[in-house]
């Protein structure tokens, strides 16, 4: 029966192929382009706007598996990214570790923790669920305001004293792009690998029809551990890189509750389940964050704010299927009408 179940989902899949196709081709092309692009963005301060998409899509992408794919809304996804943070920069000051090696040790605790936050909370459902992980990353946010070794609330300082590609830490922005962007086509493709196996009609089949799952053997509770360990992971490399790039972390930096809500929205905002979706969210959701900051940030406190939430809201009440769902619809209306076109004449 998981066969034919699978069977199913193929032919949807063939579907919607053409469509897949084209995004990854346009993805490509995207990707070569932005390879180039810091040779032709001289400005510091461009190109750490760039920088910033590129880490929100990247956390966009990881949260894309749990949320996206499994449908578990989680808004407590920062507690993994400040521990990514945290462990590699413990590591690095405490024991010399190298970064590269102490990011891998942080995603690994990161889903030790998910694991035993996960058991227990993944037996709520709904918003019941999305409660539990708000509550599950305030506590922690706590747990590292008051750690000692962690530097409590003042937080921790990476030293610049040896810089280079071995300790993570450049004087330019220029490399930190290419870590972004290197880590984005990683998630990227773990991503992708999901959507296309057994996991990925498996998280689907969790995620529409959990009752028609469990009828047909799928273990409900481990294939939601398994996106969580797949999606925490992804978050704590982002919360290394963050922290490698900053130099400095803390609790309301790394841990708030905030930048949860961002990874679920860039998400929801481009597109929910999708590849690409993240991306394009996280693009849309960072140059509105940064320009309405500049347009309205001096004139009233938290206006940028309202215009984001007014923009998602129309976003999620006309668009559901978020801004790729609508490039995709014009392109579909575009292609049909090329099509009458050629008919006609």
């Amino acid at each position: 029966m998981n066969t034919i179940t699978m069977a199913a989902k193929a032919r949807e899949d063939a579907a919607g192929r053409p469509f897949l196709n084209r995004s990854l081709v346009l993805g490509a092309i995207a990707g070569v382009a932005l390879l180039a692009l810091p040779h032709f963005v001289d400005s510091p301060s461009h190109q750490n706007l760039l920088i910033l998409i590129l880490m929100a899509a990247q956390l966009g992408v990881a949260w894309n598996i749990l949320g996206g794919f499994a449908g578990q809304v989680s808004l407590g996804h920062v507690a993994f990214f400040g521990i990514g943070a945290y462990t590699s920069t413990m590591l690095l000051m405490n024991f010399g570790l190298n970064p590269w090696i102490g990011a891998l040790v942080g995603g690994v605790v990161s889903v030790a923790v998910g694991t035993v936050i996960g058991w227990p909370c993944f037996r709520l459902k709904g918003h019941y669920f999305t409660m539990a992980t708000i509550a599950v990353a305030e506590l922690i946010q706590i747990l590292f305001n008051n750690w000692d070794l962690a530097g409590s609330a003042v937080g921790l300082t990476i030293p610049m004293d040896k810089q280079g590609i071995g300790t993570m830490i450049f004087a330019s922005k220029v490399p930190y792009y290419y870590l972004a962007l290197g880590l984005l086509a990683i998630s990227l493709g773990v991503n992708f690998w999901i959507s296309r196996s057994f996991l990925g009609y498996y998280f689907r089949a969790i995620k529409d029809e959990p009752d028609a799952a469990r009828s047909l053997g799928v273990s409900l509770t481990k294939y939601k551990l398994v996106a969580l360990g797949f999606s925490t992971f992804l978050a704590a490399l982002g919360g290394s890189l963050y922290a490698q790039k900053e130099l400095y972390i803390d609790p309301n930096s790394v841990l708030h509750t905030g930048l949860s809500i961002k990874m679920a929205l860039v998400s929801i905002l481009g597109g929910v389940g999708s590849l690409f979706g993240p991306v394009v969210g996280a693009t849309a959701f960072t140059l509105i964050e940064e320009g309405s900051r500049i347009a309205f940030g001096g004139t009233g406190r938290g206006t940028d704010m309202i215009v984001q939430a007014v923009i998602i809201i129309a976003i999620a009440v006309y668009k559901p299927s978020g801004l790729l769902g609508w490039g995709k619809e014009l392109w579909s209306r575009f292609a049909r009408r090329s099509s009458k076109g050629e008919g006609q004449a």
